[in-house]
């Protein structure tokens, strides 16, 4: 986790009319490192993440991805990039299975005589690698993701990003409708993922998640950011303090030249 980061974000400001919902966010993420985004309600996470995905764009300010300056247009301007944002309620097919989702629209054909011809068992043993490699447990590839728990579905989705040579990863509450397992298990998988030199942003209210996986913790309050600390050297009482305001803001940030605290 050395060099260029992977995200540099430099001064963001979003206007909406009159109201300023971000108003100068700087910071930045490193290739294989966790971080998690926290703050209040209205506090500019959903914004943020928007800009960073593509869907909004900023007032001002500029971000930096894989080396060079972007100007992402469309969400699926950045993901073809290698941005992919992954919500609580995923987006995948619930009426097809897991081979189908995770080749989705990028079935592999192969023409017999001028005839297309799907290759599934080709499709299926990919998958059944890649599920394999993250650790995730799924009976049959060929089960409906409809029969899937939340957190099967989460996986997938996830594995598939990692396969499609995605770099960063954007979790926006990606727990709240999951057991206290299946979280166990999503957490162990996000660690995975960063080892693998995928840069994750994880937007959580429990402040136990974030301890329990993130490198480094960024606080965003009324569209600031109010605290950029190593995981190690701060504390939930700390971090609290700065969503809530009562941390000074020299005080809870912190320059990190060189990637994210062991």
């Amino acid at each position: 986790m050395s060099g260029d980061p992977l995200l540099r974000l430099q001064d963001i400001t979003r206007n909406f009319g009159a109201i300023e919902a971000l108003r100068g966010i700087s910071f930045e993420v490193q290739r294989g490192e966790v971080l998690a985004l926290l703050g209040d309600n209205g506090a500019g996470k959903s914004t943020l993440v928007k800009i960073i995905s593509g869907g909004l764009k900023p007032t001002s300010g500029s971000l930096y991805f894989d080396g060079r300056e972007r100007n992402f247009t469309s969400p699926a301007d950045a993901k073809a990039e290698g941005i992919e944002t992954v919500y609580q309620d995923l987006s995948l097919c619930t009426n097809v299975d897991v081979v189908a989702n995770f080749f989705m629209g990028r079935e592999i054909v192969k023409r017999y005589f001028g005839i297309p011809v799907l290759q599934e068992a080709e499709m299926e043993a990919a998958v059944t690698r890649a599920m394999s490699n993250a650790g995730t447990r799924i009976p049959s590839l060929r089960t409906n993701v409809e029969y899937l728990s939340g957190g099967q579905r989460q996986a997938i989705e996830l594995n598939r990003f990692v396969h499609w040579g995605g770099k960063l990863v954007l979790l926006d509450e990606p727990f709240a409708a999951l057991g206290v397992e299946q979280t166990r298990r999503g957490l162990e998988m996000i660690r995975r993922i960063a080892d693998q030199g995928i840069g994750v942003i994880i937007i959580t209210h429990i402040m136990a998640q974030a301890f329990q996986v993130a490198d480094r913790i960024v606080v965003i309050r009324q569209g600031l950011v109010a605290g950029n600390v190593a995981r190690a050297k701060t504390s939930p009482d700390e971090v609290v303090r700065m969503i809530t305001g009562e941390a000074q803001l020299g005080t809870a940030q912190e320059t990190r030249p060189n990637g994210p605290a062991a």
